[in-house]
């Protein structure tokens, strides 16, 4: 098969889908290039095809302004794949026009079944994109809803001093609407706009301690509470980085020089160390490496291959890494998946390595949460 082409599932190869483990596709730079180091664009179809045959319950992607579309990639997925749930992870909602992104939404369930999630967030933006607010998203989120249910919908873009009306031209119908998901970290504001109404669910950010999650999928089910909406009605997914019985430079390649990218990001990394109780001081300590000092007026994750990152990712302490990913042996990471899942989150996404290499993780996990006992409530 060459580098371009990919096959349609077989349906009857299809491994039972675990319905709490779903993964990332497009892992890392990509390029169209073949070399050392990268992953090819085409990576993103055969990699969404091999999750689904291994019983990944869904794929998700996070999109980069440069080769990584969410609508021509997921379009991409969903055209050679049965039953995969395809979602976004974040789609920036000021990048598009509402009308823009209801049409995506409802054109994806049209052609393949009520299987896409877009997860909104504020991204990292991109010159002249005003990067929106909390109240933005929750906003944009229920303009998309009211969309598609036909009619006329106001809208105000953020900064605007008047709303205006958008209409479709065409309510769904019988096309099931897509969910809506909301990413964040799961802060005290946040966790308050995930319980609106308009929300199908939460992909929090990886990196997050158990305790952290915790702290956070409580918040938002007592938010819920408090709005009147049923708590369990909100579903909470979580990535964790996976490591899965790979050598040390691979690992420090996928983990820890994936954190860096995100303490290097200015705000992100003090959202997360302060989740976690972190000592901020390593951030500058890391922003002030040499490698990352002479970078472009660029983040770290666009500048560097994750390889070039290592030596930078010595900076952080490795029980950072070690407290927040998955890493070592497949029982090393079922036991962390499982102390995941007991802080309260419904769904692990396994982030930062391929499908291929967690097909040993995957069985595992399904034949031991099958006959595990729940934890009990403290």
């Amino acid at each position: 098969m060459t580098q371009t082409q990919t096959t349609h599932t077989d349906h009857d190869a299809l491994a039972p889908v675990v319905e709490d483990l779903s993964t990332f596709i497009v892992c890392g730079r990509v390029t169209t290039e073949d070399k050392p180091g990268h992953t090819h664009i085409t990576s993103a179809l055969t990699d969404a095809v091999e999750a689904e045959r291994l019983g990944f319950r869904r794929v998700w992607l996070s999109e980069r302004f440069d080769l990584k579309d969410a609508g021509a990639i997921l379009a991409g997925v969903a055209a050679r794949t049965t039953r995969l749930d395809v979602g976004t992870a974040a789609l920036a909602s000021s990048s598009r026009h509402p009308l823009v992104t209801a049409s995506f939404g409802a054109t994806m369930n049209g052609l393949y079944g009520p299987r896409t999630i877009l997860g909104l967030g504020r991204g990292a933006g991109m010159p002249g994109m005003t990067v929106h607010k909390i109240a933005d998203i929750v906003h944009y989120a229920r303009t998309l809803k009211g969309l598609w249910a036909g009619g006329i919908v106001s809208w105000q873009p953020a900064g605007a001093a008047e709303a205006m009306d958008l209409r479709t031209v065409d309510a769904l119908g019988d096309v099931p609407r897509p969910e809506l998901w909301y990413c964040t970290y799961g802060g005290p504001k946040a966790a308050v706009a995930c319980a609106d109404e308009a929300f199908d669910g939460v992909m929090l950010y990886p990196f997050l301690t158990v305790e952290a999650v915790k702290t956070a999928v409580e918040r938002m089910r007592n938010a819920c509470a408090d709005r009147g909406r049923d708590p369990d009605s909100l579903r909470i997914c979580h990535p964790i980085v996976v490591a899965n019985d790979l050598d040390d430079l691979t690992t420090r390649a996928y983990a820890h020089a994936r954190l860096v990218t995100y303490l290097e990001w200015p705000g992100h990394g003090e959202i997360l160390a302060r989740a976690n109780g972190w000592d901020e001081a390593v951030l500058a300590r890391l922003r002030h490496h040499d490698a990352l000092r002479a970078m472009p007026d660029m983040s770290a994750d666009q500048s560097f291959h994750r390889i070039d990152l290592i030596e930078p990712s010595r900076v952080i302490p490795d029980e950072w890494v070690t407290d927040t990913a998955a890493i070592g042996s497949v029982e090393r990471c079922v036991s962390q998946f499982h102390r995941y899942r007991d802080a309260g989150v419904d769904e692990i996404a396994i982030y930062g390595s391929r499908p291929s290499e967690n097909a040993n993780l995957i069985a595992a996990w399904r034949e031991r949460s099958a006959t595990r006992e729940p934890v009990a409530a403290p």
